[in-house]
């Protein structure tokens, strides 16, 4: 198994969790109570700092419970933490609710699943492949 190493920078911050044997994401917590406006994006400190394992990226994603009875997801979703990024993570949320939402300190915000990273060469050609689909897209399979 790979490990996920944390620094905690705050002695509030809480270790990312799985809540279930078998869950894909970790969660993350928020740091500090900030209220979200209707409209608004704010970023949310969770005091932690990671480094992932080689060849891995974190993805920051929406917890589906906010997204549902709030209508607050993630910006820049799923936002990337690159293998070599040492700084604190954090989290862009946004309300596309009506009501203000707020984010209390300790709750879960966020998770965070962690993903293998394929690396390519870039090749610059005159000419691709030929398929079926060709420059089909945005509704070209119908409804």
């Amino acid at each position: 198994m790979m490990k996920l190493k944390v620094k905690l920078i705050d002695k509030r911050a809480i270790l990312p969790r799985y809540a279930h044997p078998g869950d894909a994401g970790l969660d993350l917590f928020s740091l500090e109570r900030k209220e979200i406006h209707p409209g608004e994006s704010v970023l949310i400190r969770t005091g932690i700092v990671i480094e992932l394992p080689e060849n891995t990226e974190a993805q920051v994603r929406p917890r589906s419970g906010l997204a549902l009875n709030h209508q607050v997801t993630i910006l820049n979703t799923p936002g990337t933490i690159d293998y070599g990024y040492r700084g604190e993570v954090k989290v862009i949320m946004i309300n596309h609710g009506k009501k203000n939402v707020i984010v209390e300190e300790g709750m879960k915000i966020a998770q965070m699943v962690i993903k293998p990273v394929l690396t390519v060469d870039v090749v610059q050609v005159d000419e691709l492949t030929e398929t079926g689909r060709g420059e089909g897209g945005f509704g070209s399979t119908g409804l």
